[in-house]
């Protein structure tokens, strides 16, 4: 018993310093992104990667549409690109994903065209400074649906004049766009129409009433919208789309190059019998402007050859096509080594 007291006395030294670094190893382990081993992150101005280096796609919520768009982008490039290792970060939205870039906390982000524009400025919530981005890829579009119902006497957007209409929840990107909307056509929100504030499910649900509490309302997401759709097959209820197009080169006059005119396609909901002309807005994948060409056109070209896995995850990406790159789409301006990708596809990009 002696002995095996004294072995332990004279040996405890040996112990104790492996125990210590057992915690320290953990310790690295625990710090590293997701409880990787510690890598490089992607540098800026960094080109294609000779040794492992982790790249951080800012999306939004788990809730969210970007966070699992985002999810789908780091399995392929991870999976594609050599010495890549790529996460999609929880964050807050468009925003707080530039904000990331801007500080270097992430390499890549995806945002709506107005966020972006605003960072790319200075302007608005980014008044303390401009983030030097330019955009990857344009993603897909987010559509303004005015929707009504027969019966409520609106045919063409100027007949919202007197009418209760919804702009949709307060601070919204909905809202925004709506009200930018109406300011375009020259319809003032507080004296030529009675605004409401709700969110689709409760408009739609507003309109549908018998004593109907609501003649329209603007929503602005993708197609099909599952509340617009459960409205148009409610009993009794012909869902119309009021088309409003027109008004798009007034919004950007007024607003800046944000917005494009485009088409929900007819059957898109039921009843829809015809296609419907409205304004639309793009979502944007967008880097450091000073992120190399090689590696840029890289990212780009590893996007677009594994865009069936892409879908496979997130059938979102079945918008990302070689003719939505388009400079009226993206605000801010298209990364040189997207261009050369772009322009090896299509010559008169």
């Amino acid at each position: 018993m002696a002995e095996r007291a004294g072995f332990a006395a004279k040996y405890a030294w040996i112990f104790g310093l492996a125990a210590a670094l057992l915690v320290l190893v953990f310790a690295l382990y625990q710090r590293s992104p997701g409880g990787r081993p510690p890598e490089q992150a992607a540098a800026p101005g960094e080109a294609l990667p000779k040794s492992g280096i982790t790249l951080e796609i800012g999306t939004s919520g788990t809730g969210g549409a970007y966070y699992p768009l985002g999810g789908a982008l780091a399995a392929v490039l991870s999976k594609s690109l050599p010495n890549v290792r790529a996460s999609a970060e929880v964050t807050g939205g468009s925003a707080d994903n530039l904000r990331r870039i801007g500080a270097g906390q992430s390499q890549i982000g995806l945002s709506i065209a107005d966020v972006a524009l605003e960072a790319a400025r200075g302007e608005e919530r980014f008044a303390g400074g401009k983030i030097p981005l330019a955009t990857l890829l344009v993603l897909y579009p987010n559509r303004l649906h005015l929707v009504t119902i027969e019966g409520a006497g609106i045919d063409k957007i100027s007949d919202l004049k007197g009418k209760r209409v919804s702009t949709g929840v307060p601070g919204s990107a909905t809202e925004a766009t709506a009200l930018r909307l109406l300011a375009a056509i020259g319809l003032d929100r507080d004296k030529d129409i009675k605004r409401e504030r709700l969110s689709p499910i409760e408009s739609a649900s507003a309109l549908a009433m018998k004593e109907r509490k609501l003649d329209a309302f603007f929503w602005l997401g993708t197609v099909p919208t599952p509340s617009i759709t459960e409205l148009a097959v409610a009993p009794g209820v012909k869902v119309k789309l009021i088309d409003h197009a027109d008004a798009v080169a007034a919004m950007n006059a007024k607003y800046g190059g944000l917005y494009s005119a485009g088409t929900i396609a007819a059957g898109s909901y039921p009843g829809q019998d015809k296609d419907h002309t409205n304004a639309e807005i793009w979502n944007l994948l967008v880097v450091d402007e000073k992120m190399t060409d090689d590696f840029a056109y890289a990212l780009v070209k590893t996007i677009f050859e594994n865009k069936s896995e892409l879908v496979a995850i997130h059938r979102e990406a079945e918008n990302w096509t070689l003719t939505a790159q388009q400079r009226e789409h993206s605000p801010i301006p298209f990364h040189p080594g997207a261009i050369r990708y772009f322009k090896e596809k299509s010559p008169n990009f």
